[in-house]
């Protein structure tokens, strides 16, 4: 599988895991957004309140205004570095206020000879991880660094795989029973652009799960 699997009792054990993985990183990391990922920030900043060492990306996120609800950078703003007593070094967040090709190419740019030490990543029941959707073009994509796609609600900018394949690390975190069927498709069956998680491997490759998730691959 080359994937190693961590499996926690509950989801606040698989966030804490998750955290630690955070906490324990320097240089460059991307970071994922969605609901799964919020407590995870929470306990990082507790754990390491100094990432001066970090330079922080994003491995996607939308199409909004930085103070938008759906805006990643403000879900990680709020959970993780309000919360720091030394933010990162650098944040680069993706300029969702543009338009949205604009905005990847920009992102683009700012990646060039930028390898990730590690790219924090979830899953959806779809197996899309960042914004990289089943079947979508962007799965084809070998040359740029970041791309614009259209997300189900609202367009977005996403890392692509060559980015997010040259990482050191790669760390999933995933809970709840309504991923299972995604888990066992992304971490034990075969890489399939339909499950585009399932294509994302680093260096090495966590997948940190609570019981419910992993329901299909103990």
């Amino acid at each position: 599988m080359n994937v190693e699997l961590q499996i926690e009792e509950d989801a606040e054990g698989a966030s804490r895991a998750a955290a630690r993985e955070l906490a324990a990183a320097s240089g460059h990391v991307a970071l994922a957004g969605g609901s799964t990922p919020r407590r995870a920030y929470q306990l990082a900043a507790v754990m390491r309140s100094d990432w001066g060492a970090t330079e922080l990306w994003w491995g996607d996120d939308r199409c909004v205004e930085p103070g938008d609800s759906r805006s990643n950078y403000r879900l990680v703003r709020e959970a993780l570095l309000d919360g720091l007593a030394r933010p990162p070094r650098v944040v680069h967040r993706v300029r969702g206020e543009l338009e949205c090709e604009e905005a990847a190419a920009l992102y683009d740019r700012e990646l060039e000879g930028v390898r990730l030490d590690l790219a924090f990543l979830g899953l959806g029941t779809d197996g899309h991880t960042a914004s990289l959707f089943p079947g979508d073009p962007a799965l084809d994509e070998t040359e740029r660094r970041a791309v614009a796609v259209d997300g189900p609600d609202v367009e977005r900018v996403t890392m692509t795989l060559p980015v997010l394949n040259a990482a050191a690390r790669v760390v999933f975190l995933v809970v709840g029973e309504a991923k299972a069927e995604a888990v066992q498709r992304a971490f034990a069956g075969d890489a399939s652009a339909e499950t585009p998680s399932s294509l994302v491997r680093g260096e090495t490759t966590l997948a940190i799960l609570d019981r419910a998730a992993a329901a299909r691959v103990r």
